[in-house]
């Protein structure tokens, strides 16, 4: 009976410690996405994005930035509030697929971690963006909850490497149309 109660003294003692010891970081949300274009680069914090995407108020540095775009803030915020409802395991099966790693390597040229030199880092950061974005939104994704449950503080979002994908594809709705009806409607389980 005293080695059990010793025991998980001491179990007890080395979980509250272990943490002050070791200094284990946290791993924290996104807090800004630097976009990069050529040798330019500017930066939003996502809160700020996120108050511009449910009431349509922004900073005069994020006006600017929507303004470069050339779409109206109206279509610019129905694309950051876009749901798309994903059960986890679903999201989990198909970002672990073939395909999953096919789409997420090529997607990690685009939005990345800073200082990641690999596709595999940029891969396994969206994976966990995607996973947890899910779990913030109940269930459901959005570009918002997908940039908070970014596992970094910052989010590289390279436009050159946009711009060719988007060269491949019409519109924004076009992209979003194809991934949201398409392939998730095949996998649903009935």
């Amino acid at each position: 009976m005293k080695f059990s109660k010793f025991l998980i003294y001491k179990i007890f003692f080395i979980l509250i410690i272990s943490p002050l010891s070791f200094n284990v970081p946290k791993a924290n949300a996104a807090e800004e996405i630097k976009i990069t274009y050529s040798i330019f680069s500017r930066t939003i914090k996502v809160n700020s994005l996120k108050t511009f995407a449910k009431g349509g108020k922004s900073t005069k540095k994020l006006k600017r930035i929507l303004k470069a775009t050339g779409s109206p803030d109206k279509e610019i915020r129905i694309v950051l509030n876009k749901d798309f409802e994903v059960p986890i395991t679903i999201a989990s099966k198909l970002i672990y697929s073939e395909i999953g790693n096919v789409f997420l390597t090529r997607l990690s040229s685009i939005i990345h971690p800073p200082r990641a030199t690999d596709e595999r880092t940029g891969m396994l950061a969206l994976r966990a963006s995607v996973i947890q974005g899910i779990n913030i939104g109940n269930g459901k994704i959005n570009l918002i909850n997908f940039f908070e449950g970014y596992p970094t503080k910052t989010v590289i979002l390279d436009v050159n490497a946009l711009s060719k994908v988007m060269n491949k594809v019409e519109s924004i709705s076009e992209l979003l149309t194809f991934f949201s009806n398409s392939p998730l409607e095949k996998i649903k389980p009935n």
